[in-house]
């Protein structure tokens, strides 16, 4: 993320980002903020991957993508189909989620993105993503403070392996549903 400022301009230019985190969400709901499609793709970033929680702690998810050249704007990178990854990563959210508060709730909300192969480049995909994550958030209005980066919320697995901070919206969405904009 960088962001610029003077007197009455400030915006903070992000990138795209698969299931980004609660983090990244606060700063987007927070922040003049304006994602940037123009910038080079980079390896093991979030632009392609997520974290979320699961029996047995934090998981990574990562969407694969067709080999990159040079510098290539990651409004260009395209999704690679190899690995059956939609599937594996439905089946991951199910498996560490259906136990949550809103899972079924939100479920119809995420199906499609695992079931459909509507999406050819990545930052398509991220952006109707963000976009079902936005409606679901409804942050209007956002509190006025919102709570640090690191305070816990439940999470199904707590109990198990103690509180993981900054996990992708998801993880927030599904174990505290409508009152996840209360956190952001």
């Amino acid at each position: 993320m960088l962001c610029h400022g003077k007197k009455k301009l400030y915006f903070c230019l992000m990138t795209t980002s698969y299931l980004g985190s609660i983090e990244y969400y606060r700063r987007l709901l927070r922040e003049e903020a304006v994602i940037d499609l123009s910038v080079p793709y980079r390896k093991q970033t979030y632009m392609n991957r997520c974290r979320i929680d699961s029996p047995n702690g934090a998981l990574a998810l990562t969407i694969p993508v067709v080999n990159p050249h040079g510098r290539t704007p990651v409004g260009d990178i395209l999704i690679s189909e190899h690995g059956n990854w939609r599937h594996q990563h439905w089946n991951a959210l199910v498996s560490s989620y259906r136990q949550t508060p809103y899972f079924e709730y939100y479920e119809e909300d995420f199906r499609p993105f695992y079931h459909e192969h509507n999406w050819e480049r990545l930052a398509h995909f991220n952006e109707d993503l963000h976009q079902t994550v936005m409606r679901l958030l409804d942050p209007l209005p956002l509190p006025p403070q919102s709570p640090q980066a690191d305070t816990p919320y439940y999470q199904v697995f707590a109990s198990k392996h103690g509180f993981i901070p900054d996990l992708s919206i998801v993880d927030l969405l599904f174990n505290m549903g409508p009152e996840s904009v209360y956190y952001l």
